[in-house]
C-alpha cells in the first residue's frame, strides 16, 4: 500500500470516527480541561525557557570539550595500526572524522537552541515593554482629552 493510500485510509477512518484533526491539541480528560486547567494549547514560561536555554548552553560547552577527548588517542591508535599494515587504521581515522563532524553538528545545534531561546526571551521582553508604554501612553492620552 502506498503512502497516499494509507493517508487516505487514515483520514477516512478519522472522519468516520468524527475525530478532529488539529495540531497542538491535547484531548480533554474526564474531569479536566485537557491543558492543565488553563484552556490553552501551549503555555510558555520565561523561567522554563531560560532554563532550557541554559541547559543547551551547558551541553554546548561540554560537547566542545568532552566530544574531543578521545581524538588524540584515536589518532595515535589509527597511526599505529596503519604503520603495522592494518587496514583498520584507515577505517579508524574515517570513524574519527565522522565522529568529529557529528560533534560539530551537535555543538552547532545546541548553540542554535541556546541563542534562539535567548533571542526569544529578549525579544519578548522588548515587546512587553513596548506594549506597556503604548497602553500607558494611550491611557494618559485618554485623560488629557
Amino acid at each position: 500500500m502506498s503512502f497516499d493510500e494509507e493517508w487516505s485510509a487514515a483520514r477516512a477512518t478519522a472522519a468516520a470516527a468524527n475525530v478532529s484533526m488539529r495540531l497542538n491539541h491535547v484531548p480533554v480528560e474526564p474531569g479536566g480541561s485537557g491543558s492543565g486547567g488553563s484552556g490553552s494549547d501551549l503555555e510558555l514560561n520565561q523561567d522554563h525557557i531560560g532554563a532550557i536555554g541554559t541547559e543547551a548552553y551547558k551541553l554546548h560547552s561540554r560537547l566542545q570539550t568532552d566530544g574531543k577527548h578521545a581524538a588524540t588517542a584515536t589518532g595515535e591508535a589509527a597511526g599505529a595500526l596503519t604503520k603495522e599494515g592494518f587496514v583498520s587504521g584507515a577505517a579508524l581515522l574515517k570513524v574519527n572524522a565522522v565522529w568529529e563532524s557529528q560533534v560539530k553538528t551537535l555543538v552547532a545545534a545546541c548553540a542554535n537552541v541556546s541563542n534562539g531561546l535567548n533571542y526569544s526571551l529578549s525579544s519578548h521582553a522588548k515587546d512587553e515593554e513596548q506594549l506597556h508604554a503604548d497602553f500607558t501612553t494611550s491611557a494618559i492620552d485618554k485623560y488629557l482629552k
